[in-house]
């Protein structure tokens, strides 16, 4: 088994960044869900209310983020390490978040973006912002702007198999790309659906090693075209039909990072055409 693409969002919501290598921290792949755009309440948005978000590019850099769509200027920000101070909420069930607000620059360009009023925050901490539940001895509890673990794992042979699935039904829709799901870590050369039998195991994946946490629970943004924005009836359909797991409709793995005394990992990076191991 091999890693056959990495992604990052830099802003929770925009379009992928596809990487070739990403260091692991605590909290996932760096430069992944740092930033966040809230509303006037200070609570998060996403491609739920806006699709357009598909269309925006975000590329983090260190010290700062690169933000570009089509119609739009390039616009440039640094980490807003002394910007105002404020609390903000990815979800309404989850506890606030420490952020700095990227300034009146970030807001003005977003607005025009979506039309409304909106914030863009940094989570310049991440070790102040924790998973609202018990984890396992040995994983890291900090969190980014990620839904609930810090990364997601994808197997091209379980999507193989959903789209043949797709193709039997004779769905109009698909067969479906890895990117409509929103993966970090794409991973090969395993069997379809395996990585459900990963989890509570250590995976290592390059040089950092994982924990799977559970299957992941898919939500209507994954019926999001990620290049047009266009929403269909697909993966979802399929999913309650064929992976209907205790209520939750599921594809891909949570991974939570595993850490070590003065370090993130038992490792530092992870890269396309690393080798993924189960370990135990």
């Amino acid at each position: 088994m091999r890693v056959t693409s990495i992604y990052t969002y830099p802003v929770k919501g925009c379009r992928r960044m596809d990487r070739d290598t990403a260091r692991v921290e605590p909290w996932g792949l760096d430069g992944d869900r740092r930033w966040l755009i809230v509303d006037d309440d200070g609570l998060g948005l996403s491609q739920r209310q806006h699709r357009e978000l598909v269309t925006m590019r975000a590329v983090s850099r260190p010290g700062g983020l690169t933000l570009d769509a089509p119609g739009m200027p390039r616009l440039d920000l640094a980490e807003p390490t002394g910007g105002e101070a404020i609390e903000v909420r990815v979800y309404r069930g989850r506890p606030p978040a420490p952020v700095r607000a990227a300034g009146p620059e970030a807001d003005d360009w977003l607005k025009r973006l979506v039309g409304r009023p909106v914030r863009l925050v940094w989570l310049g901490d991440p070790t102040r912002n924790l998973v609202p539940w018990e984890v396992p001895a040995g994983v890291g509890a900090e969190l980014s702007f990620a839904d609930g673990t810090p990364l997601l794992l994808a197997n091209t042979a379980s999507l193989d198999a959903f789209n043949g699935w797709l193709r039997e039904s004779g769905s109009v829709e698909g067969p479906l790309p890895m990117i409509q799901f929103r993966p970090n870590v794409v991973i090969t050369g395993a069997a379809p659906w395996v990585e459900a039998e990963w989890i509570g195991r250590r995976v290592r994946i390059g040089g950092a090693v994982f924990e799977g946490a559970a299957e992941c629970g898919r939500c209507l943004i994954a019926t999001i075209d990620q290049e047009t924005g266009e929403r269909g009836r697909e993966p979802l359909r399929m999913l309650a039909a064929r992976r209907n797991i205790d209520r939750k409709l599921r594809f891909g793995l949570q991974l939570t990072v595993r850490t070590a005394p003065g370090g993130p990992a038992n490792g530092r990076t992870v890269s396309v055409g690393d080798p993924v191991e189960v370990l135990d």
